[in-house]
């Protein structure tokens, strides 16, 4: 995360409007945003799909064809541990749990951690053989033991899709196994990944979500490697991915869900519809590093930092400091960064008497003349009002000599 001072910034952005009184307002707490910056949409790319997200911001990087149809293959398998993740979540599931292999999932084809009928597997190596292995047969495993049949789990899948906001997509199996309806797009599992990460952080659950990022795992003394490829490679100790899901069929091509985290920031990103393994690894690495070198985010001011001084109207103090509740960071591009703006606006003096987080001004941000965010600037202490006798006086004074309010004598 990249910090500025705010007395580089705000050098010759400060806008006062001199006046005898201000009438406060409620004091607000929210930011007001204006829309997003468009992303970047006209970076070539050889992927079909694509959908790029900083985690924090939920700011869209970059985007192509991200709200089309297209088949998710195994990607489908986040949903499948999304809702085993909130199960042990919610403690009606553990890791130590056991369910039996169906002779359905033992038959399973396609990628398979090689489970055998019959015989009873812990959620733990059940969890590792879908996310690591993209075990089709441990997927069904799961969605078996959870709800009685694979249609009974879809059910939940696809309700669970619609909670997080999934408008567009469709679960028929727990495996992302070709179906002519089984259908998603790039931004809705975007918002998957980002639930998943969200809600399950490996701070609060190291045994769930830190299982992405192993590279290998055995299962009946089957070793077996994750096809993420971005784990892999001579910079995959330091690029910062923990995750996800890479997933191919001849009718969804390769494609991949992925997360990294670098300086503080996480990005989110969604790519299908590549043409080979080879074209899905050097694309992928390609993209990542692409927005991770041309966005930052930059803090700003950090909260309760004092950005400017007020004038005060008979108090008992000259100024009172002027901070953000929250303080303040944005996603910018490099561009972006050399055309934004800051500037502070309050009306003042301010009467006396201030209470300590009262609204007194705005910070207000433009990128490229367009103002992006207003952000409340508070009063960082209280400043009590004169006594009766000094306000006539300082008053007086004032209206008559124009002579600046002064500070009561120390008592």
């Amino acid at each position: 995360m990249f910090s500025w001072s705010y007395r580089q910034i705000l050098v010759g952005l400060k806008i006062m409007t001199q006046s005898a009184a201000l009438v406060t307002g409620v004091i607000m707490m929210a930011v007001v945003t204006a829309p997003i910056a468009k992303a970047s949409s006209d970076v070539p790319t050889v992927a079909e799909y694509v959908f790029v997200t900083d985690f924090s911001s939920v700011r869209v990087l970059m985007e192509k064809q991200h709200d089309l149809p297209m088949k998710p293959a195994s990607m489908a398998k986040i949903m499948t541990t999304y809702i085993v993740f909130d199960r042990i979540a919610e403690g009606s599931l553990a890791l130590s749990d056991q369910f039996v292999v169906s002779e359905k999932a033992w038959k399973m084809g396609g990628s398979r951690s090689f489970l055998q009928a019959g015989r009873s597997y812990s959620l733990d190596e059940l969890l590792h053989g879908v996310i690591i292995q993209s075990g089709n047969d441990a997927a069904v495993v799961i969605a078996e033991g959870i709800s009685g049949s694979e249609e009974n789990f879809v059910v939940e899948m696809n309700m669970t899709a619609k909670k997080l906001g999934m408008t567009k997509t469709r679960f028929t199996n727990a495996t992302g196994w070709p179906h002519p309806d089984l259908t998603t797009t790039a931004e809705d599992l975007s918002i998957l990944a980002t639930a998943m990460i969200r809600n399950f952080p490996a701070e609060t659950y190291p045994d769930l979500y830190p299982i992405y990022r192993k590279k290998t795992y055995t299962l009946n003394k089957i070793k077996q490697g994750n096809r993420n490829p971005l784990l892999y490679g001579k910079s995959a100790a330091n690029n910062g991915v923990d995750g996800l899901k890479t997933g191919y069929t001849s009718e969804s091509g390769y494609g991949l869900v992925a997360s990294a985290e670098r300086d503080g920031q996480r990005v989110i990103m969604v790519l299908n519809g590549m043409k080979s393994k080879k074209e899905r690894s050097s694309e992928s690495r390609r993209l990542m590093d692409f927005i991770f070198r041309e966005y930052r985010n930059y803090n700003f001011f950090t909260a309760g930092e004092v950005i400017d001084q007020a004038e005060v109207w008979l108090g008992e103090a000259r100024h009172v400091s002027l901070v953000l509740e929250d303080g303040f960071s944005k996603v910018l591009s490099r561009s972006e960064r050399a055309k934004t703006e800051l500037s502070v606006n309050w009306s003042g003096p301010v009467p006396a008497p201030i209470t300590k987080g009262q609204k007194i001004g705005e910070l207000v941000i433009k990128t490229e003349g367009k103002t992006t965010d207003t952000v409340p600037l508070l009063a960082a202490e209280d400043v009590r009002q004169l006594g009766m006798l000094d306000r006539i006086g300082e008053a007086l004074k004032y209206l008559i000599f124009g002579a600046p309010v002064q500070t009561a004598p120390a008592k």
